[in-house]
């Protein structure tokens, strides 16, 4: 195997553009010539059929293969033979519960960590990367085991992050309210919220915020501070930053 390859997007579809449009040239950079067929993981979203014909015309178009988990027969199987992972977006819920329940947690990790098979995800699929599920803005419409994740880097992400929209009247919490409540609770490790049309790129020991937009990252007892691409986050990649969960 070799040093662990994450590509991690904040959403799959960015306004005025297709499914995966604007990151189709990272995604190709990415998974480069060696890998011929990607493994996606649909769980996230209802109809996995149709999510994987949406899926699998965008990958031939870049000229990769692709497989969706939920055609085999041994899920666990599919992962130990795959050359790339890619997990969809959707409700991080649903897709955490589904990961539980197929036994995919330690197969995935494995083959990740251990193996160095690229893992591409986007919004959901980036979500359940990190430590934990606790940043998601999905509802929990089902109750997944555990909200710990598979733990491919020691932070959580909060995709599709929102600035608070000073013309408008809703006083609603924002989400770096959401976010400064979650690290009022003790060991809880920095969180990155990846604005629309940003990813980040993790390649062993180094982190590199890639895309058209920002990120703001928070740390428990610190001010968040803001990030435009080209930003080496590799410092999050310091095991040091996960608390004892």
């Amino acid at each position: 195997g070799g040093p662990r390859r994450l590509l991690l997007i904040s959403n799959s579809t960015l306004h005025g553009g297709g499914y995966l449009g604007h990151c189709q040239q990272h995604i190709q950079k990415f998974l480069g010539q060696n890998v011929k067929r990607v493994l996606f993981i649909p769980y996230a979203l209802h109809d996995r059929d149709a999510y994987a014909r949406t899926a699998r015309a965008k990958f031939e178009s870049l000229g990769y293969g692709l497989d969706s988990i939920h055609e085999f027969c041994d899920p666990v199987e599919a992962v130990r033979k795959s050359e790339a992972i890619f997990i969809g977006g959707g409700n991080t819920f649903r897709l955490l519960k589904a990961l539980y329940d197929n036994s995919l947690i330690h197969e995935i990790r494995k083959r990740v960590l251990e193996d160095g098979i690229p893992y591409m995800g986007s919004s959901a699929g980036t979500n359940v990367a990190t430590i934990s599920i606790n940043t998601t803005n999905d509802m929990p419409i089902v109750y997944p085991p555990s909200l710990k994740a598979l733990g491919l880097v020691p932070f959580n992400i909060n995709p599709h992050y929102l600035d608070p929209d000073i013309k408008r009247t809703h006083m609603g919490e924002t989400r770096e309210e959401r976010i400064r409540q979650y690290h009022e609770e003790p060991n809880t490790p920095p969180v990155l919220g990846l604005r629309e049309g940003t990813m980040l790129l993790v390649e062993g020991d180094k982190a590199t915020l890639q895309g058209v937009t920002g990120a703001r990252l928070f740390l428990r007892g610190k001010k968040p501070t803001e990030h435009e691409p080209g930003t080496d986050f590799s410092f999050l990649l310091n095991d040091s930053n996960a608390p004892n969960l």
